[in-house]
């Protein structure tokens, strides 16, 4: 249930008339599983992100494993993620057998350390999972240049930077794989659910092989051929029916989550105590959500919440949780910054009234020294 205090949401999902007539569909057509409306929501992913292949998911960690298994990486092998990201991106590579190695980030934009990840690599080393933090492009461009120097493959972990752009390139073009989540908390949502991105043909092949029980295209489930091993991470068209739906909403959505980091960003300048993780805008990222770096920052939620306003404080650092734990000196940028930084309501539902009400709580709770 809806905490009945919170007036002003972190997020909120929304399911429209369409997507109701799109479910009705499916279920008319007594067939519900992957179908022709997968087909037609990757046909539509592949034509608006820019790439050759769009292969659905069932969710975003799946999305990475997959991608890992495409290119080969297992036991022995090493990956190295961003200590600050959603444990996922970890765990994604524990599923395959291989080793995350967690490195620190850049305190400024709470993405992958470029310096740190080519530190961390060593023999072992196959592949590097850049995070885009709430739809902020990592410093992709340098990861690529130390990835290619040796022989290392990206797999970039876009689940929150579907859309968001850099150099006039959709996030997730940039690797040889890119990770999309379709989940409740983001832009458009299929409930669980993600994709794979990839302009390789011969590893979109292999996605598509391993989603499917080795099959290279969608078989009958009786004398189907399988070439190779392969898993059951297929999406449905029950999901596909509410994504088509989603996507046409897209477009309004992506200008308002812009428009609320625009006001955020305007009416809390220069104010003591909280500054905002900067986005390009104008270069075309997109804000999943709008985040901060504040200082008192349990309570300054706590203040919000009291308020009716609800938000979300950041992630443990990864290497905090008892699977992946390591000292803290290891890792100071993502110690000391995971303590401030916290998603100010970010909703394509909200007003311009409700971005300007949240900011005034923000001033009140500083200015009056709480």
């Amino acid at each position: 249930m809806k905490n009945s205090k919170i007036k002003i949401p972190w997020w909120e999902p929304k399911i429209g008339k369409r997507e109701h007539e799109l479910i009705k569909s499916v279920l008319d057509n007594h067939f519900p599983n992957e179908g022709k409306l997968t087909t037609l929501f990757e046909e539509k992913l592949s034509k608006l992100l820019g790439c050759r292949n769009a292969i659905a998911v069932n969710n975003a960690t799946s999305a990475m494993f997959l991608s890992l298994k495409a290119l080969g990486i297992g036991h022995g092998d090493e990956v190295i993620v961003p200590d600050i990201t959603f444990i996922s991106t970890a765990n994604a590579v524990e599923m395959t057998g291989a080793k995350p190695v967690l490195v620190d980030i850049n305190p400024k934009t709470l993405n992958m350390d470029p310096d740190k990840f080519a530190a961390g690599i060593t023999k072992k080393t196959k592949a590097v999972i850049p995070v885009h933090v709430s739809g902020r492009a990592a410093e992709i461009g340098k990861i690529m240049q130390i990835a290619q120097g040796k022989n290392i493959h990206v797999v970039e972990d876009a689940a929150e930077g579907f859309t968001s752009r850099h150099r006039g390139k959709c996030l997730g073009n940039f690797g040889i794989a890119g990770c999309f989540s379709f989940s409740a908390a983001k832009t458009i949502t299929t409930g669980q659910g993600g994709a794979v991105i990839t302009n390789d043909d011969k590893v979109a092949v292999r996605l598509r092989e391993l989603k499917d029980q080795g099959r290279p295209t969608r078989g009958t489930g009786g004398d189907d051929i399988h070439n190779s091993i392969g898993y059951n991470f297929k999406f449905t068209d029950l999901q596909a029916a509410v994504g088509l739906g989603q996507l046409e909403y897209l477009g309004e959505r992506a200008e308002r989550q812009k428009r609320n980091h625009k006001l955020y960003a305007e009416k809390l300048k220069g104010l003591e105590g909280i500054s905002l993780f900067h986005f390009d805008l104008e270069g075309g990222e997109v804000p999943q959500w709008t985040d901060a770096a504040a200082e008192k920052r349990n309570e300054l939620d706590k203040y919000l919440q009291d308020s009716g306003i609800d938000c979300r404080r950041f992630w443990f650092p990864v290497h905090t949780q008892k699977p992946y734990k390591l000292p803290d000196a290891n890792f100071p940028n993502s110690t000391k910054m995971s303590k401030k930084a916290i998603w100010l309501p970010s909703a394509f539902t909200l007003t311009d009234d409700d971005v300007m009400a949240v900011c005034a709580k923000i001033k009140e709770f500083y200015k009056n020294g709480q």
